[in-house]
């Protein structure tokens, strides 16, 4: 190697070495999921009967035995079975528990169920 193209060499390592890194870009700020009341059984546990049948349209049946209350709604989908309690004496019932099927008494997905259902409602 020839003494002018070492010494040329040597120049553009130092400066390479003094070059700052260009600079990074600004990390993309971190969004956590938010909880989405509107996807599956979020929309029912926990509401009172009014709040089902503004959500699904009148019940097909309405049972009551005790402070405890079944209302069933029923599609060309499925059937869903949405169980109220009271959270403590005296207070409205609610959902604590959901059931589905399909009409011939096979297992559905209980969330696909209550779209089903609300689709049921938006149809009317």
């Amino acid at each position: 190697m020839k003494p002018a193209t070492a010494a040329a060499i040597a120049t553009l390592l130092t400066l390479a070495a003094c070059a700052s890194p260009a600079p990074l870009p600004p990390p993309a700020p971190v969004v956590a999921p938010q909880p989405s009341r509107a996807v599956g059984l979020e929309r029912v546990v926990g509401q009172d009967a009014r709040a089902l049948v503004m959500l699904f349209g009148p019940a097909d049946q309405d049972v009551i035995e005790g402070t405890a209350r079944r209302l069933q709604f029923a599609s060309a989908i499925c059937i869903l079975d949405a169980y109220l309690y009271p959270p403590a004496k005296g207070r409205e019932p609610v959902v604590t528990y959901v059931d589905a099927r399909q009409a011939d008494g096979t297992t559905i997905d209980k969330a696909s169920c209550v779209a089903a259902i609300t689709r049921r409602r938006e149809a009317r």
